[in-house]
């Protein structure tokens, strides 16, 4: 077994899809619309292509004002692999104006990571 995908709404699908490819090198399947429900979606692939992100778009849906606190999914960690490489993301993703939540550190459980918000403010760890 393993996570397929994570799904994640969103105000602006078209600005985090680009947040995603730019930062994290996914590539971007086509757009899916369907009309009659006004949604639209991307499926972002990492490397592997066997984990996902899909992010899901209905116009005016009401999303709440904190994400960071609610019950539910409270964060996803994407891995780059090496420390060096959490370092450097987090180093520019701080240059580029985005809110780093946690600067690069060994965390209580022993995880070399830092933590981002993505441009909706949902929380990303980034990790070794």
């Amino acid at each position: 077994m393993r996570i397929e995908h994570i799904a994640i709404w969103a105000d602006d699908i078209e600005l985090l899809r680009d947040f995603y490819i730019k930062y994290f090198n996914l590539t971007c399947g086509d757009k899916y619309t369907n009309p009659a429900k006004k949604f639209t979606s991307y499926f972002l692939s990492f490397g592997d292509g066997e984990t996902r992100i899909e992010l899901m778009n209905i116009p005016d849906m009401r999303n709440p004002i904190s994400r960071g606190n609610l019950k539910g999914l409270a964060h996803f960690a994407i891995s780059v692999g090496n420390r060096e490489t959490v370092n450097e993301l987090t180093e520019w993703l701080k240059a580029d104006g985005y809110t780093i939540l946690s600067e690069p550190r060994v965390t209580g459980d022993g995880f070399y990571e830092s933590v981002i918000a993505d441009p909706e403010g949902n929380y990303v760890e980034i990790t070794v």
